[in-house]
C-alpha cells in the first residue's frame, strides 16, 4: 500500500497517466448516464426540499427573507433560472396549509430522491468499497434526511447573516476624502459566503455518499477541485444562454426546464467526475501502474 505522500508523488511524475485512468474510468463507469440520472432527480427534488426547508423555518424567521436569501444562492446551483424556481417555491409556500398530511409526506419522499441517486451513483465509482462493505439499507434511508435537516440549519444561519450583511448596503465610508459605498463591499461577502458553502456541502458528499470511511483531506480536495470547476462552468453558462443559446427558440415554453436541467447535468458531471478522481487515487498502489514509478512504493 503507497501513503498518500507516495500517491501525490506517483501522480505528479504521471500526469497524463492519470488524467487517462480518470476519463477511462469515468467513461467505463457511464459517467455522462449517471450525471444525466443525478441532475433528472435533482431537477425533482430541488422544489419539494427547499419548500419543505422553508416551511419549516418560516415558523422561525420571516419568509420573506428566506426567499430572497433561497433566490440569491440559487444562483450558484442554478445560475440562469434561479428566479424562476424561487417564484415556485413561493408559489408552494403560500399554499403549503392545503396539502394536508398526505402532500408533506409527498414532499419528503421528492425531497430526498436526489441525495438517493447521488449515493447509487457513487458507489458504481466507488466500486472498490462497495465490494468489501456494503451500507445498511436503513442508513443510506436516513441519509438524505439528514442532509435536509443541516441544509435547514445552513439556511437558517445564511439568511440572520445575509440579512445583518446587507443592512450595510445603503451605508457609506469615508476613506481619504472619498465616500465609498459598502454595497460592493457586503455583494462581495455574500458571495464569498456563498462559494465557502458550496466547498463544505461538496467535500460532505465526498465525505458521506461513498460507502466506507474516506480522508478528509482527499475530501476536501474534491471539493475545493469541484467548486473551481463549477464556478469556471456557471459563469461560463450565464454567458452561454445569454448570448449564443437558441434554447428558447427551440423549446419555446418548455426552455425552463431544459435550461435548469442542462445546469444540474454540468453541475453533476463536475461532482461525479470529482468523485471518479478520488475514486482512483485510492486505488494507485492496488492494482497495475507504470513500472518504472514501483520505486515510489
Amino acid at each position: 500500500m503507497l501513503t498518500d505522500l507516495h500517491r501525490a508523488q506517483f501522480v505528479l511524475r504521471n500526469p497524463l497517466w492519470f488524467i487517462r485512468r480518470v476519463l477511462g474510468g469515468f467513461r467505463a463507469n457511464q459517467g455522462f448516464l449517471l450525471s444525466g440520472a443525478v441532475a433528472y432527480y435533482t431537477l425533482l427534488s430541488i422544489v419539494p426540499m427547499l419548500a419543505l426547508i422553508l416551511i419549516g423555518l418560516s415558523q422561525l424567521i420571516d419568509t420573506q427573507r428566506l426567499l430572497d436569501t433561497t433566490r440569491e444562492y440559487l444562483g450558484l446551483v442554478a445560475p440562469v433560472e434561479a428566479g424562476g424556481v424561487a417564484e415556485q417555491i413561493a408559489v408552494v409556500l403560500q399554499n403549503w396549509k392545503l396539502f394536508g398530511v398526505v402532500g408533506l409526506v409527498i414532499l419528503l419522499f421528492f425531497s430526498s430522491l436526489a441525495f438517493t441517486m447521488l449515493e447509487n451513483a457513487m458507489s458504481v465509482i466507488f466500486f472498490h468499497r462497495v465490494n468489501v462493505r456494503r451500507r445498511h439499507f436503513l442508513i443510506s434511508a436516513i441519509i438524505p434526511y439528514c442532509y435536509i435537516f443541516f441544509l435547514a440549519l445552513g439556511l437558517l444561519v445564511v439568511s440572520m447573516i445575509s440579512g445583518a450583511i446587507h443592512s450595510f448596503d445603503d451605508k457609506t465610508f469615508l476613506l481619504m476624502g472619498r465616500e465609498i459605498s459598502l454595497s460592493g463591499v457586503t455583494a462581495g461577502i455574500v458571495y464569498t459566503v456563498g462559494v465557502l458553502g458550496e466547498v463544505l456541502l461538496l467535500t460532505s458528499l465526498y465525505l458521506v455518499m461513498p460507502t466506507g470511511r474516506l480522508a478528509l483531506s482527499h475530501a476536501l480536495i474534491g471539493g475545493v477541485t469541484a467548486t473551481v470547476l463549477w464556478e469556471l462552468t456557471r459563469h461560463f453558462l450565464v454567458w452561454y444562454f445569454a448570448t449564443l443559446s437558441v434554447v428558447n427558440i427551440v423549446y419555446g415554453s418548455f426552455a425552463t426546464a431544459i435550461i435548469l436541467l442542462l445546469s444540474l447535468e454540468a453541475a453533476a458531471l463536475i461532482l461525479l467526475l470529482g468523485a471518479q478522481v478520488i475514486s482512483e487515487y485510492e486505488r494507485i498502489g492496488n492494482e497495475q501502474f507504470p513500472q518504472d514509478d514501483l520505486r515510489t512504493k
